[in-house]
């Protein structure tokens, strides 16, 4: 088997890191990317007190960015004088994701749009360094080099993908993600659990993302109900942010594949959270990829131990636990649609990354238990 793996991204893990922002920062002129909200508000107080002011701050960071907020968003930084040195990322994957937009735009949206719509301009593109800081643990964000780009006006969802997009230091401090509620954190720690299984049955799979993948999944399967029900514990908070640091350190080097695949025209067109809509087709995936052989299955018993069949089942059974409805009638998509999904999805990039086979997808999908009426 010939791999290769890499991440340049530098972790700061752990309680408290956020301390270490301003010297990672240094004296470089920085822009921040943040929620405008009072917990957010407070951590941008502390950060000015020590690292001075910022000369550009965007708070008005939407779910999902889309063209027309960020065409508004990136020409703010046009105005300025001069383009920041670093840009400070401190939310959420949006905050993340569109701080790698602005970092490829330089003031220039319509350089990144011509980029994602035409994989030519690369040249054009700028590559301001990003310090990030996730608040929640999920997305990936931080330890990988792209971002994903939503055009809702025309249904359309791009991944601005680029080497120079890495974070050169993700600060992981599990204190800030104290307080985030119920449902955030489940759906950001089955995001997690998405990202570590599917850089498991994926074409470029390897070695170390199989290791990271195991540790990942192995760890959301034990904490996240746990952390559903005792959201100020610190404690699980850093193993649930550690969990999803390996998963993001996994598909870094992989990608994803057929869930995510399936999500993004979920998301789109039923307005389903990211997290969920990537995550409830997993148990239909898992069942589809039994016999897959090699790295891949044996990373997923090393998971959740030698009866696949059995596993499925356990997992769906776990998301029913969170409160997840695995059946996609529970987010009004009819048995056709669903099946056209699948379809359709296999084509797409990530579709192909997907080393299971089309026939046994399909098999598990008709398989799988589907109401005559659409629940609500």
């Amino acid at each position: 088997m010939v791999w290769s793996y890499c991440n340049p991204v530098r972790i700061e893990f752990g309680a408290d890191s956020f301390d270490k922002l301003p010297a990672l920062i240094g004296k470089r002129a920085y822009a921040l990317v943040t929620y405008g909200e009072p917990f957010f508000d407070e951590l941008e107080r502390r950060l000015r007190a020590a690292a001075g002011p910022s000369v550009l701050t965007i708070r008005d960071v939407a779910p999902n960015p889309d063209y027309r907020l960020l065409t508004e968003q990136s020409a703010r930084f046009a105005g300025l004088a001069s383009q920041p040195e670093v840009i400070v990322a401190l939310g959420g994957g949006s905050v993340i994701d569109s701080a790698k937009v602005f970092a490829a735009a330089g003031g220039d949206f319509a350089t990144v749009k011509t980029y994602l719509e035409t994989q030519q301009g690369a040249e054009r593109l700028a590559a301001i360094p990003i310090i990030a800081v996730p608040t929640t643990a999920g997305t990936g964000s931080e330890v990988t080099c792209w971002g994903t780009v939503w055009d809702e006006a025309n249904g359309k969802k791009y991944s601005l993908a680029r080497a120079s997009l890495y974070p050169t230091h993700a600060v992981i401090d599990p204190r800030l993600m104290l307080g985030k509620p119920q449902l955030l954190t489940i759906s950001t720690g089955l995001d997690a659990l998405s990202h570590a299984l599917e850089s498991i049955w994926n074409v470029n799979n390897n070695p170390v993302s199989a290791n990271h993948a195991v540790a990942a999944a192995r760890g959301v399967l034990d904490v996240l109900p746990k952390l559903a029900n005792d959201l100020g514990n610190l404690e699980l908070r850093s193993r649930m942010a550690q969990a999803a640091l390996f998963a993001g350190l996994a598909f870094s080097n992989t990608k994803t594949a057929i869930a995510h695949s399936l999500s993004y025209p979920i998301t789109l067109r039923h307005g389903v959270q990211h997290g969920i809509a990537c995550s409830f087709s997993l148990p239909m995936v898992l069942r589809s990829v039994k016999g897959a052989g090699g790295l891949c299955e044996d990373s997923l018993r090393q998971i959740f131990g030698a009866d696949l069949t059995r596993a499925a089942d356990d997992l769906e059974d776990f998301m029913a636990r969170l409160g997840i409805s695995c059946n996609p009638a529970a987010y009004r998509i009819e048995r056709a649609e669903w099946h056209a999904l699948i379809a359709d999805s296999l084509e797409g990039e990530r579709g192909r990354n997907f080393l299971g086979s089309k026939e046994r997808l399909i098999e598990a999908s008709q398989t799988q238990r589907m109401p005559s009426a659409v629940s609500a």
